[in-house]
């Protein structure tokens, strides 16, 4: 049974993940599936799933549209503000810290060890939500199979869209195969790639940037780390960004909580001082809140035709299977020594043996553990 929530509860959830959550969109997504679906029972795995399958067709920070998303279900046009907002902002305010003491002091404070114990307590946590969620939603051998094939394309470097949407369009094919019947398919069109000229410039620094990001928000498909190189292209390449401030702003998204996205605070302050990092923050999130708005109205309508909620089961799965792809990867590049090992299987026991530990406890953890761990 799903329950209804109220603002208040919609604040301290997405408030509290908004500044816990390390490691990225599958960390952030893990951490949701915690909250809203196991503590607090917001929701069924199966809704979940849903707005997993769906917030991976549309551009945009996916977790941050998952946030958005499940404000809106819980509390309307006010949850969706709500939730979109309080899971931002702590990474936009503590990015703007960092970018004023970046651009007064010229460089990072070193928080290297701590994040060093963090990455792998953010695997751990998101193994814990992946394994539920990949027995919920592998219902047959077909979508295991899909699984299987996603999980080592993705690996081999194939485009997570092209998979999820190749994934969705082989089940319904086989399904209407099956069945050999003319059901009548509402045709299932992804929304169409805002393209927002950049000749339309107006006058100053600030309107140039909304702009830019404006565009890069509505247009952004995959993980966070793509903004990268949207930002080489649009920023360093036209020398509205030196390339080491490119490089710090990537350090920046890897050691702070929240989405990635926020990464571009640091940039517009860098640019263009508060004004410049006001005016990206808002521009690189809006498209976000409109597109999560646009695809409420079509979710209701997935599980009512047979067609839709076979492609959305077949999407369900390629997404899952992405999350595990970018863990994998993830293990690949934080787990290297013993200490890292010792961290992540501490925190793996933590989370599948104590079932009702809190993941910001994981993430303190892991915290502690690589301060310590990483002067020996």
């Amino acid at each position: 049974m799903e329950h209804n929530a109220n603002l208040k509860e919609i604040f301290q959830v997405f408030i509290k993940l908004g500044t816990i959550g390390f490691g990225g969109p599958a960390a952030h997504i893990a951490m949701m599936h915690e909250e809203v679906v196991i503590k607090r029972k917001w929701m069924a795995e199966q809704h979940f799933l849903d707005l997993i399958g769906a917030t991976s067709l549309i551009p945009g920070p996916n977790s941050t549209e998952m946030a958005i998303h499940i404000g809106y279900i819980k509390g309307g046009w006010k949850g969706l503000l709500v939730a979109g907002f309080c899971f931002i902002m702590p990474a936009v305010l503590i990015t703007g810290f960092f970018a004023y003491l970046y651009r007064s002091y010229g460089q990072l404070p070193q928080v290297q060890p701590f994040i060093y114990g963090i990455k792998p307590a953010v695997i751990a946590i998101i193994i814990g939500a992946v394994y539920p969620l990949a027995v919920k939603s592998i219902k047959s051998l077909l979508l295991g199979l899909i699984a299987i094939t996603v999980l080592t394309a993705s690996i081999l470097g194939i485009n997570e869209i092209c998979l999820l949407f190749g994934s969705g369009l082989l089940s319904s094919a086989v399904f209407y195969i099956q069945k050999m019947r003319t059901d009548k398919l509402q045709s299932f069109t992804p929304f169409a790639l805002m393209a927002i000229p950049q000749t339309a410039f107006c006058s100053g620094v600030d309107s140039k940037l909304f702009l830019i990001f404006l565009k890069i928000g509505a247009i952004l498909y995959g993980s966070g780390y793509v903004l990268f190189a949207f930002l080489d292209t649009e920023l360093a390449a036209k020398g509205l960004l030196t390339k080491q401030q490119l490089i710090d702003a990537i350090a920046i998204g890897q050691f702070t909580p929240g989405p990635l996205f926020s990464s571009v605070t640091f940039i517009g302050y860098q640019i263009n001082g508060l004004s410049g990092a006001a005016i990206s923050t808002i521009a690189i999130f809006l498209p976000s809140f409109i597109f999560v708005a646009l695809l409420h109205q079509l979710m209701k309508k997935l599980r009512t035709s047979k067609g839709l909620a076979v492609f959305m089961d077949a999407v369900n799965v390629a997404s899952i299977a992405l999350i595990a792809a970018v863990c994998l990867a993830m293990a690949n590049e934080a787990i290297t020594d013993w200490r890292t090992i010792a961290i992540a299987a501490i925190s793996c026991i933590a989370i599948f043996k104590l079932k009702k530990i809190n993941s910001a406890l994981v993430v303190i953890l892991g915290a502690v553990l690589g301060y310590f761990l990483a002067y020996l």
